[in-house]
């Protein structure tokens, strides 16, 4: 007997109001379906079928490479969007075929193999839940402790309404059990829509039908809204947060720590309070990150220190340093030691060992030699109008405060630029470059100034 599964991600999400196609939105980092499809993934099925419709082509987008799509041209129904399923999987006689809605991101790989434990013996499985406020699902109907059938919400009665007990859109079916029951199933409800949950029925009239309770009524509610996205990302954020703590890496405050999936920390990584990590970013062994910083695809090396900055697309090196109030942008590169610090922006830069960018400057374009110190307000003008040029700076330079590096650059080593200059032309090894008008003053200005006002004024 093999396991064939069928994800179904055809909805639009009206509820979402958004031209995205519900399963395309994300929690921590990933898509609701990609999630989904992990979870089914670790049942080890010998196919997966994903059905889309709405919005198909940015669904495809998201799934992984090969995978099996089915698509509803015309959304009649849970039950319609099986059909379209099997009809691409082929036969399934003798095989288990497992339904999942692709907007469940809480699923655990766990919960669906209880489901198929619990479907042994059964021509259908249902994972249901009792939850306090059960409005918007199916509920399940029982006569005793046999199920019986599922009530759609809007097709239920007042006392149907009253059941705790929910049905959440998951299943395990014998697959000649459920092409028999998809064969009866009609149209005559209030949506005018082919219901799976209608199939349920249709086998307890004359099989054997099993329920099983999901440990956690949490993990298999779906989202809808964004309120109840944000909720699930909520969930999968403490999860991926304890899973990373339990590996030995320190969080100030789980709770104000956002985590993406594709995240890796190094075990002796320290992140601190309203910090963001996003995409592919990694924290290694003693590295502190936070309070107050966005990284995306940033690679952050042992033992540097990050705080109340972003970084996208950077490698900061071991021992760097970044901020407070640094903007690091793709292409950046700190070695061993260098820093970025306060107002700082870099683009295509890299900083070499022991080199400092202290505060209030912009490096674009640029590469900075050994121990060398970039004076505060220092400009590299890398951008002529129509195209970028570089800079290239060299070991143990000193660049005075509030120089104008104007690309294409080059400052030897050793070399030292004055203070106030804009440099225009290359600088030798050990050289000073300065360039600055004279200075001039004038005795005696402010109180010339002053009378010259005061006549204006018709003082």
């Amino acid at each position: 007997m093999s396991v064939r599964a069928i994800v179904l991600a055809a909805g639009r999400g009206t509820r979402m109001k958004s031209p995205l196609p519900k399963v395309v939105h994300e929690a921590a980092g990933r898509p609701l379906v990609a999630w989904v499809l992990d979870a089914v993934a670790g049942l080890d099925p010998a196919e997966t079928v994903v059905v889309v419709g709405y919005g198909a082509d940015r669904v495809r987008e998201v799934l992984p490479p090969g995978a099996a799509v089915a698509e509803q041209t015309e959304q009649l129904g849970t039950g319609h969007a099986v059909m379209v399923a099997l009809d691409q999987m082929g036969p399934v006689s003798g095989d288990t075929v497992v339904v999942v809605p692709g907007d469940s991101p809480l699923f655990r790989a766990s919960t669906l193999a209880a489901l198929l434990e619990g479907h042994r013996g059964a021509d259908a499985t249902l994972l249901t839940a009792r939850v306090p406020d059960p409005a918007g699902y199916g509920r399940v109907l029982r006569d005793g402790d046999r199920v019986i059938g599922i009530v759609e919400e809007g097709d239920a009665d007042p006392h149907q309404r009253a059941i705790d007990e929910i049905a959440v859109s998951t299943y395990a079916f014998d697959g000649d059990a459920l092409v028999g029951a998809l064969g009866e199933i009609g149209r005559d409800n209030r949506q005018g829509e082919y219901y799976l949950t209608d199939a349920i029925g249709i086998i307890a009239a004359g099989g054997t039908v099993h329920a099983v309770a999901a440990a956690e009524p949490e993990e298999v509610l779906g989202v809808n809204s964004h309120d109840q996205l944000a909720a699930a990302a909520a969930v999968l954020r403490r999860r991926i947060n304890l899973g990373w703590m339990q590996a030995g890496v320190w969080m100030q405050d789980p709770e104000r720590t956002y985590v993406d999936a594709g995240v890796h920390l190094a075990p002796g990584a320290r992140i601190f309070a309203d910090t963001h990590l996003v995409g592919d970013t990694s924290v290694e062994e003693g590295a502190e990150v936070g309070p107050g910083v966005y990284a995306a695809d940033t690679r952050i090396r042992a033992g540097a220190r990050m705080w109340y900055s972003v970084s996208r697309g950077a490698d900061i090196g071991p021992g760097a340093q970044v901020g407070p109030y640094a903007s690091l942008r793709e292409g950046t590169v700190l070695l061993e030691r260098s820093k970025a610090g306060t107002f700082v922006e870099t683009k295509k830069t890299t900083v070499g060992k022991g080199s400092k960018v202290p505060h209030l400057s912009y490096m674009g374009d640029a590469t900075i030699g050994e121990d060398t110190n970039i004076g505060a307000g220092t400009i590299t003008c890398n951008y002529d109008g129509h195209r970028k040029h570089q800079t290239v700076i060299g070991d143990r330079v000193f660049i005075g405060s509030d120089t104008m590096l104007v690309a294409p650059l080059s400052i030897g080593d050793d070399a030292v630029t004055g203070a106030g200059s804009t440099i225009t032309k290359d600088v030798e090894p050990g050289a000073l470059a300065v360039e600055r008008s004279t200075q001039k003053q004038l005795p005696g200005y402010a109180a010339r100034r002053a009378r010259k006002s005061r006549h204006e004024d018709g003082e």
